[in-house]
């Protein structure tokens, strides 16, 4: 990470420096970062002014560099000096010239100082009101103590850092860590290592999934049939490796592990509820605004019909026009810097795969591939191949409101989107290891997006409802498409079928998909009361059409719709398998974006392509059959909230 500001220029113009920086294939020695907590680069005090480039390490080095350049400068956190004393961070680009900051940054700058202790005190003055006037409250995400308190602590110690130097706190962690966790960990005989980090691994899944009570529809039979099932996944693609002694089996590990913790937090625990189901709050607070300009548009009255062109298309044009104006500010870039970065840390990956891997469920699979754009010519195979595996496995934010208007739980959307990260990361490790050297092995960046950027946040936000209209225009269109097309060819089967005298339900897509999927649905512990082939036959829709025909038939209001008998645990883990842009059609879609982003790689990402679309279905589907471990009150996570 770079030190300052003067240092950023400095590496800038020196040819030297950016001859360094650009070679991909150095492999000075350098020191591993943990062995030194005090000197680490990542701790962006401590780094002492040395110009360390982050591509000289070897990818089997520790991770070096963290960088997250955006389009506001977000590339550092040293200049906040510089902005609090009023004079704003800039950074050198082209032959030194720095813009001119404009009269309203100058105030802004001038004010800056005064203003975030003054919204410190304004929020904790809100916050200690808060606990005064709602002492008694009890449940519910609104009334809890604990998410105020989250709110106003994330808030403090953001503007402590902006005075006070973050190596008061970093070099306690970094003591912490070193006699914990660390010396611990390398007083282990290598050989040791691996073994008991699986062996503490399988405890961990053994003991959360039967050590809870059973209840009427999770009983210890559907859990233990939820763990074989993830087992063989795993092993299948163990079995499949495209190269078994090339699996870093600690990416496989800690993803799953932190897959699994992840639910644990979220279906076991009364503060892991609190946090995504407020989360979840917001989410449906901030799309349900989308219908005061439809109704503005049209009229009040329509919307209580519910149709779908009025009730999920507006709230998919809002959220991309609110998200491009997120990242012309710089927070998207920031957020998915974080996210990243523990990834990376933890898992071992490059860089652009974590970046991408974090990005996905924010941003989409075309769009999360967007954000390394200069890297993707440079990709390796097991790159590309992860980048597609993230895009597969998870769902966009832009799609978030369409899934809630129709009645899907966003606690389960949320939660599964996030569990799928480290899992897209460990299966697609699992099923293509890395066998080369890559460009991003010790770095995490997000680079500056060289298109034009808008002129103001105005400019950013009517940018993205344009490019929200167009999301929503595609979305209409595929549906249209692919609906006509199903009827279509259940039309055909049905009749070729009576020709064979099937009876009952007709030939169709659906019945097909059905029993091709049906040893999939058992091994998730779905109950096997009927609901193994409904399920099997969503998850068949989901990977032949998409995802959005799957959740409207689960949730189609009409008489004769089979779904509606779903339990509700099966309505759980269906949602969570369904949760993800892993379909066929989907395909199409990463091939043209990484081809038309980097030509030369185009046969490599058609090469890989199938097997990441199965990695990223398989991804979505060990989320699916944590949660049959875990859940207990499967009520409380398919209701919905409007």
């Amino acid at each position: 990470m770079a030190s300052n500001v003067n240092d950023i220029a400095e590496r800038g113009n020196d040819p030297h420096f950016q001859n360094k920086e650009t070679n991909a294939f150095n492999t000075h020695e350098v020191k591993e970062p943990y062995k030194e907590p005090y000197n680490d680069p990542h701790k962006v005090d401590n780094f002492n002014h040395e110009k360390i480039s982050s591509a000289s390490r070897t990818p089997t080095s520790e991770p070096a560099v963290l960088e997250v350049d955006s389009e506001r400068g977000m590339k550092d956190t040293d200049y906040r000096e510089k902005e609090i004393s009023g004079s704003p961070a800039s950074y050198s680009e082209g032959e030194g010239e720095q813009e001119q900051p404009s009269v309203i940054r100058r105030i802004w700058n001038m004010a800056k100082p005064f203003f975030f202790p003054a919204f410190w005190v304004l929020m904790t003055g809100w916050w200690i009101a808060g606990l005064n006037l709602h002492r008694h409250d009890i449940g519910g995400p609104t009334e809890s103590w604990l998410i105020p308190f989250l709110l106003w602590l994330a808030i403090t110690i953001r503007l402590v850092t902006l005075y006070v130097s973050t190596k008061y706190v970093t070099k306690p962690i970094a003591w912490v860590w070193m006699k914990l966790i660390y010396n611990p960990h390398k007083m282990i005989p290598e050989k040791m290592r691996l073994p008991l980090g699986a062996a503490g691994t399988v405890a961990v899944f053994i003991v959360g999934t039967f050590a809870s009570e059973e209840t009427a529809d999770n009983t210890r039979a559907n859990r233990a049939v939820s763990l074989f099932g993830l087992v063989v996944f795993i092993f299948g693609f163990y079995v499949t490796s495209n190269n078994r002694k090339a699996i870093q089996w600690q990416t496989v590990i800690v993803g799953m592990l932190a897959q699994y913790i992840l639910a644990l937090f979220v279906l076991r625990t009364q503060a892991g509820y609190d946090i995504f189901n407020f989360i979840a709050f917001l989410a449906t607070s901030l799309l349900g605004f989308a219908a005061e300009g439809t109704a503005f548009l049209l009229s009040a009255d329509l919307l209580k019909f519910h149709y779908f062109l009025l009730g999920v298309i507006p709230p998919i044009i809002f959220f991309v026009a609110f998200v491009q104006l997120l990242y012309y500010w710089g927070w998207l870039q920031w957020a998915i810097g974080k996210f990243a970065t523990m990834f990376f840390y933890g898992m071992k990956v490059s860089g652009a795969e974590a970046v991408v891997a974090a990005a996905s469920p924010f941003v989409g699979q075309g769009e999360s591939a967007m954000l390394i754009r200069p890297y993707i010519p440079h990709l390796t195979a097991a790159e590309l191949h992860q980048i597609m595996t993230s895009g597969f496995a998870t769902i966009a934010g832009s799609v978030l409101g369409a899934y809630i208007g129709m009645g899907i739980s966003p606690l389960a959307l949320i939660s599964s989107c996030v569990m799928s990260i480290p899992a897209s990361l460990a299966i697609s490790k699992l099923r293509y290891p890395e066998t080369e050297e890559t460009l991003t092995a010790g770095k995490v960046v997000v680079p500056k997006d060289n298109e034009e950027k808008p002129a103001n946040g105005l400019h950013a936000f009517a940018n993205g409802s344009w490019l929200g209209l167009r999301v929503g225009g595609m979305i209409i269109a595929a549906l249209l498409c692919i609906l006509s097309l199903l009827g279509l060819v259940n039309g055909l089967l049905g009749w070729w079928g009576k020709y064979l005298n099937i009876s009952g339900p007709p030939l169709s897509v659906e019945l097909i998909c059905g029993y091709i999927f049906y040893p999939v649905a058992f091994l998730l512990g779905v109950p096997r009361n009927g609901d193994i082939f409904r399920v099997s036959k969503l998850i068949g829709l989901k990977v032949v059409a998409n995802e959005f025909v799957a959740f409207a038939a689960m949730v189609s209001k009409e008489p004769d719709n089979d779904f509606l008998k779903l339990s509700e645990r099966s309505r759980l883990i269906a949602t969570y398998a369904v949760c993800g842009f892993g379909n066929i059609s989907s395909v199409g879609i990463q091939i043209g974006v990484l081809s038309s982003l980097a030509p030369g790689q185009a046969g490599r990402v058609a090469k890989v392509a199938f097997s990441a679309l199965i990695s990223g279905v398989i991804a979505t589907l060990t989320s699916a059959s944590i949660a049959g471990m875990l859940i207990v009150d499967s009520a409380a996570y398919t209701k919905v909230s409007v």
